[in-house]
């Protein structure tokens, strides 16, 4: 990505939380902690779904799919986070800076649209349960997974390579701790209306879009859960959709608060906090949401620990 930079800057100097020294001797070892339980716990869910055959089915092959997007989203900022809030040389390289943008967008782009997936998947396996393994078949998981990683891939390519030829006056202080592309927007001194109404379409497609069809879906979901007769087959059907909910409300929350709300020109420190709660925290929660709301998963990750115990 060197051939984007057109205004001579090698590099850029990403500001984070440098202003408040206690601030960050706080942050490191919260973040590192939460890091480390983001790559086991996001790990652990995609081992069991690849070597217990009874999670060989459309739902723990989507969640997997949602492990490995927490892990690599992670991945793309956090480790070189963790070493700037010990380090008072905080830049990264011009380069850097691209493929960072460009793989955070896109993981957490993708992320938007397979929890849509995740939705639907819920709708058929609940309200239509006897065609269901015809109209969720393996062939249709992979399109749908490999379509959501390819498309968002694609988008977030193209908006980072309309962002990073931007001229940017010598400007290469970021007011944030990664580089995040509203936050290199603010450094731009040419027109971006262009990147501003990409983004906005964007966040318009992978925002309200998806979170209407996951709404639809369970609203469906709902008027056919109250038709159940028994109670048994009420709470049952709860069951299988409560984690997954719990995730949509914990992720579309952060994320609308980012990026659907009207921002100050002046950058602040609260902005910052709620990405790290939006970046950090969500991927975390993930995995321990679907272990403590699903009987399946706990019981294949321990049919898992005990075959590994009995090999030894």
């Amino acid at each position: 990505m060197e051939v984007f930079n057109s205004t001579g800057i090698s590099e850029f100097f990403l500001k984070g939380f440098s202003g408040y020294p206690a601030l960050e001797h706080l942050l490191f070892p919260l973040c590192s902690a939460m890091y480390l339980v983001t790559l086991l716990g996001n790990t652990a869910i995609v081992a069991v779904s690849i070597l217990d055959a009874q999670l060989h089915t459309p739902m723990y092959f989507f969640l997997g799919n949602l492990s490995l997007l927490d892990i690599c989203y992670t991945s793309t900022f956090v480790p070189l986070m963790l070493v700037h809030l010990l380090s008072s040389q905080k830049t990264i390289s011009f380069t850097g800076c691209a493929i960072q943008m460009c793989l955070s967008l896109s993981t957490g782009s993708t992320e938007c649209l397979l929890l849509a997936i995740m939705a639907y998947d819920r709708y058929l396996a609940i309200c239509q349960p006897l065609r269901y393994p015809v109209l969720m078949s393996r062939q249709l998981c992979l399109l749908l997974a490999g379509a959501a990683w390819a498309l968002c891939l694609l988008k977030s390519v193209a908006e980072t390579v309309i962002a990073m030829r931007l001229p940017f006056c010598g400007h290469r202080v970021v007011s944030h701790f990664t580089c995040e592309i509203l936050a290199v927007l603010k450094l731009a001194c040419g027109d971006t209306s262009v990147n501003e109404a990409l983004l906005l379409v964007g966040a318009i497609l992978l925002l309200p879009v998806p979170l209407a069809l996951i709404c639809l879906s369970y609203l469906l979901i709902l008027a056919t859960i109250l038709r159940v007769p028994s109670a048994t087959g009420r709470r049952k059907a709860l069951s299988t959709c409560s984690a997954h909910l719990a995730v949509v409300l914990l992720f579309y929350g952060t994320v609308i608060f980012m990026y659907m709300t009207p921002k100050s020109k002046k950058a602040r420190v609260s902005d910052e906090v709620f990405t790290v709660l939006y970046a950090v925290v969500t991927p975390m929660l993930n995995p321990i949401i679907y272990s403590l709301r699903n009987k399946e998963v706990k019981e294949a990750a321990k049919k898992v620990w005990s075959r590994r115990k009995a090999c030894r």
